[in-house]
């Protein structure tokens, strides 16, 4: 009977824990718009947040506190499993907050700390030396006159897909990507998802989670869609990415567990890592090999209007060409850290991540609004897709890969679960 007292007492206290842990979120969402990325929880605790207010520094002494609380019930419970996983999950979101709060108190830090802190992984630094390597290598690949980016934006704008053929070519490849996933992953029933066209947007794609397994997709036609994004901005976007992630996710602890701080979503904390990362290698796992290759030539080339004949082609241009996207990290670490000034990381965007001068100036942007969340998207690919082959899920065992992959989305990993132990 004791032991029966414990166990409610110790999920009640842990209940409690969670819902301040979400009421600070939405504070911190008041002094920082884009933090609060989705919420589908009770309305109560929102209403509370927004009758809150706690000045930062306040917040932060909450959130100390928060901590403590966790330290203690650790301390005095014998910690199950379960308990274990919320503890831990919440003690590390809570660091991130604290991280969030210093810097909008003021408080500087350089762009590894920033990384370190708020996602839990640090960027690897490559120096120039080792991207005009793989430049190198495409010059071999785009002979003719003019410099690489020239020649390179002008083989690249054959591969444009037309605006007025960007709805038919995506559904295609998104009900492609749903097929790939449903065969190994089963979702629930009432999941669905809606698309819409913007403009304006520092993104190329968006997941706005709504909850009970709905999703709100935008496509930014303002930046060119080339063809191998539609497979790409559909797996991330979608299944099985950023969609089926948030779905299982819900459906295992909102609707099974009911543990609120699975309610909400913080933008700049360890979950971000985990969401790119795995929305990123999700498109590896659904078009595995050539099959992504094979789809676009038999049915995306056709429907937009493309030369298939230059698909392999141009395949192994982007293959190179993505080798070059830790280079962006490198921009974004100059540029905050101080050491360029705007029009210096604009060059070097254009010089080592081959990008036209209108596009840097865009990733630019990016940088500046999301600053080191740069770095979800190749870190957190690196370190998913070396997570699920260290543990079997190598591309000749697709079954088990999936089984991975399934369990990583599902259920609340963090950063240091991928490290090797």
């Amino acid at each position: 009977m004791a032991c029966s007292e414990n166990t409610e007492k110790d999920l009640k206290n842990i209940n409690s824990i969670a819902e301040e842990y979400v009421v600070l979120v939405h504070i911190i969402g008041k002094y920082d718009t884009d933090y609060v990325d989705a919420y589908f929880g009770p309305d109560s605790l929102k209403q509370k947040a927004l009758n809150d207010s706690s000045s930062l520094r306040s917040v932060k002494l909450r959130i100390l506190d928060l901590t403590k609380d966790l330290d203690s019930l650790i301390k005095i419970t014998k910690i199950d499993l379960v308990k274990n996983l919320r503890i831990k999950f919440l003690k590390q979101m809570l660091s991130s907050m604290n991280f969030k709060v210093n810097s909008l108190l003021g408080f500087k830090s350089t762009f590894d700390e920033e990384c370190k802190e708020l996602y839990g992984a640090v960027s690897p630094k490559y120096n120039d030396e080792y991207y005009q390597a793989i430049i190198n290598e495409l010059e071999l690949e785009l002979l003719g006159k003019g410099s690489i980016l020239d020649r390179y934006k002008v083989f690249k704008e054959k591969f444009i897909i037309p605006t007025e053929k960007v709805d038919t070519v995506f559904k295609v490849a998104l009900n492609e990507a749903k097929k790939q996933t449903k065969s190994f992953i089963e979702m629930p029933h009432s999941e669905d998802l809606q698309l819409e066209y913007v403009r304006d947007k520092a993104w190329s794609g968006y997941n706005w989670f709504q909850g009970d397994g709905f999703s709100l997709i935008q496509i930014n036609l303002d930046q060119p869609i080339y063809i191998e994004r539609a497979i790409d901005l559909a797996a991330h976007e979608a299944y099985p990415g950023h969609h089926a992630h948030h779905t299982l996710m819900e459906d295992t602890y909102v609707k099974d567990s009911n543990w609120v701080e699975f309610t909400i979503y913080p933008l700049f904390s360890p979950m971000s890592l985990i969401s790119e990362g795995s929305a990123n290698y999700g498109i590896e796992v659904a078009f595995p090999g050539e099959s992504k290759l094979k789809f676009e030539k038999e049915y995306l080339y056709p429907l937009a209007g493309l030369d298939s004949s230059l698909a392999e082609k141009y395949n192994k241009i982007q293959s190179l060409i993505s080798k070059l996207d830790y280079a962006g990290n490198d921009a974004a670490r100059m540029f905050l850290d101080g050491e360029f000034n705007e029009e210096q990381t604009i060059d070097y965007l254009v010089n080592y991540n081959l990008m036209t001068k209108e596009r840097a100036k865009q990733r630019l942007n990016f940088i500046k609004k999301y600053r080191a969340y740069v770095i979800n998207y190749n870190v957190g690919l690196d370190m998913v897709r070396d997570f699920v082959i260290r543990n079997g899920g190598t591309s000749d065992n697709p079954k088990k890969r999936w089984l991975i992959f399934e369990d990583l989305i599902r259920n609340p990993y963090l950063p240091s679960d991928l490290e090797v132990k």
